[in-house]
């Protein structure tokens, strides 16, 4: 004689089922998508200069990432709105900030910025769980089929780049973009950002500790 299946038991089953695909299917919100950086390039924490620029026109948000990435970078790491003045920015002069790294003893320049916004389509399957066990396990059941129909979900992906330049001689050591997944907070994403950025540094061996 068949054994039917409790109904409490079948709904056990199909939360667990619903867990295991909801764990599978989250992942970071904010990655490293590529990286490049100089043969041979290392920037220690202790021992270096750095000064944290980030380019965006909020100021607000421009203060929260400079913060951000200042604590992780770690050694003597300035964030720009504590350096550059009024008179740097309606001067725009390269040659002046260059001087002016020059002279308060800077070895680096962190430039962060909003490279692209992307908007991207996919079509999520439809899930479904069948028991084909007999005609006994079936109207034990009460249905054969439990399922949800498949839908389009657009995402929204904000690109954002990450460089690092030597001051003496001007040059670029260290370049990482990293991708960031429909972005709801704007600290807990910069704060993903900072995360994503100074691990990929320290396992590039570019940063050291």
């Amino acid at each position: 004689m068949k054994k039917f299946i409790s109904t409490k038991k079948i709904s056990q089953i199909f939360l667990i089922v619903l867990c295991v695909f909801s764990i599978v299917g989250c992942g970071p919100a904010t990655q490293i998508e590529k990286s490049w950086h100089e043969p041979g390039a290392t920037v220690k924490k202790e021992g270096s200069k750095s000064l944290v620029l980030a380019m965006v026109k909020d100021e607000t948000s421009r203060r929260v990432i400079e913060d951000n990435l200042v604590k992780r970078i770690g050694g003597d790491a300035v964030a720009s709105y504590t350096f550059i003045t009024s008179d740097m920015l309606k001067a725009a002069d390269s040659n002046s900030f260059y001087n002016q790294l020059v002279k308060d003893k800077f070895t680096h320049v962190i430039m962060i910025r909003l490279a692209d916004i992307e908007k991207e389509t996919s079509y999520v399957h439809g899930s479904s769980m069948g028991f084909y066990g007999g005609y006994g396990m079936y109207y034990g059941y009460g249905a054969g089929m439990y399922g949800s129909p498949g839908y389009y979900t657009t995402d929204k992906n904000y690109f954002v780049e990450t460089a690092v330049f030597s001051v003496s001689p001007d040059k670029l050591l260290w370049t990482g973009t990293t991708k960031s997944v429909n972005p709801s907070k704007i600290e807990q994403t910069i704060t993903e950002i900072a995360n994503a950025v100074s691990e990929k540094m320290i396992k590039d061996g570019f940063l050291i500790k």
